[in-house]
């Protein structure tokens, strides 16, 4: 029976681990190992240059231009996609009749693609002619069309940039958020109400915020972590016949045109992309230390 038991195993893991193996572990180890070559046009190099690539990147004002506009997403988006998804799970949690279809409804931006939501915020919503629905609608107050994803001053590309991420995952963290509010103990809100306690913030300060501390802190994880690894919205919304911009380039889209560009310096890229992956490790741990994830007595 433990033979059998741990073939069939073997039967049903071992495609999925072949899998993993072969299409992440490896391509992740061959990075690591590019990442010291000299690999302009190769992934075969021999020409070992050392630390070389990772001094380079770190001195590239490009790429620390990349990480600054990571920074000002995360500033935008982490805060924004956290208010929203509470709310919405607060909102559906309080609905007694077809609380599944809610449910459904703002979930289902999450299962869109993030190339075909770009598509269409840039060209049906936000298109930077007076065709485009935004523009549309500052027309009846009589506001000349803006082109949404050239102007610079003020940066309104940010405003498309942001709500298409947006509306795809704050559905997905509204379910985070709603299985969390699901857990809390009715009691606690009939003893607050005998004590007293008004309806609405104080109960949510006093008692529903610090029980979804542990769903806080992964959700807040997780937006920066995705933060991190954008890059099909902004290269939908911004790239062109002509390229990409010189603005609003984020790690990743730096990283492609650096590894698949025209100079094609996979060693180069490969560094770049370790760099990015410490940095995400690092905050990630560090994140979980301040925000004590883990830790006994959080709910």
């Amino acid at each position: 029976m433990r033979r059998r038991r741990a073939l069939w195993f073997w039967v049903f893991v071992g495609p999925f681990a072949a899998g993993l193996a072969l299409f992440t572990y490896v391509p992740l180890l061959w990075s690591v190992g590019l990442s010291f070559f000299d690999a302009h046009n190769t992934v075969t190099p021999t020409d070992f240059v050392g630390l070389d690539n990772y001094t380079a990147m770190l001195k590239d004002s490009a790429f620390t231009g990349s990480l600054r506009t990571f920074l000002v997403f995360t500033a935008f988006i982490v805060p924004v996609t956290f208010a929203l998804s509470l709310a919405l799970a607060l909102m559906v949690n309080r609905v007694r009749r077809a609380q599944a279809f809610f449910r459904s409804v703002f979930f289902l931006p999450a299962a869109c693609s993030y190339v075909v939501a770009a598509l269409i915020w840039k060209m049906s919503i936000f298109n930077g002619v007076r065709f485009g629905l935004a523009n549309t609608v500052l027309g009846w107050f009589g506001t000349d069309p803006v082109a949404w994803l050239s102007t610079t001053h003020p940066p309104w590309y940010w405003l498309v940039i942001v709500t298409v991420r947006l509306w795809l995952q704050a559905g997905f963290y509204m379910i985070l958020f709603l299985a969390g509010l699901q857990r809390i103990d009715p009691v606690l809100y009939e003893a607050a109400a005998v004590d007293g306690a008004r309806p609405g913030w104080t109960v949510l300060r006093h008692i529903t915020l610090p029980q979804l501390r542990a769903t806080s802190v992964a959700v807040v994880l997780l937006l920066v972590i995705n933060a991190f690894q954008a890059f099909d919205e902004f290269y939908n919304l911004l790239s062109d016949a002509r390229g990409y911009p010189p603005y609003a380039r984020p790690p990743l889209v730096y990283l492609y045109y650096t590894a698949l560009g025209q100079g094609q310096n996979l060693g180069l890229g490969s560094a770049g992309a370790v760099i990015l992956a410490l940095i995400i490790a690092i905050v990630t741990v560090g994140q979980a230390r301040w925000l004590k994830l883990g830790k006994s007595g959080e709910e």
